[in-house]
């Protein structure tokens, strides 16, 4: 089962990655809002997709800034959700 898994963690993890760049890309290109919840949401799964394959190929560094760019993605998921 840990053999498969860990197989999956860089899948997952370029998913995560791809999906970051996506919506921050879309940002930029002022076709999104990083007030949605689309764009705080795909950051926050992204996040987790990375993290999920650093358990596997642990870096530090990279641990803690997808810790945080979750932390900040999921800061803001609450304050828009309190506006509706």
């Amino acid at each position: 089962m840990y053999h498969t898994l860990n197989a999956l963690s860089n899948t997952i993890g370029m998913i995560g990655v791809v999906m970051q760049l996506v919506v921050y890309f879309l940002l930029s290109a002022n076709r999104i809002s990083s007030n949605t919840l689309f764009y705080q949401i795909f950051n926050m799964i992204g996040a987790c997709g990375i993290l999920y394959s650093l358990f596997f190929h642990w870096n530090t560094p990279s641990v803690i800034i997808e810790v945080i760019w979750l932390l900040i993605s999921l800061r803001a998921v609450v304050r828009l959700s309190r506006k509706k």
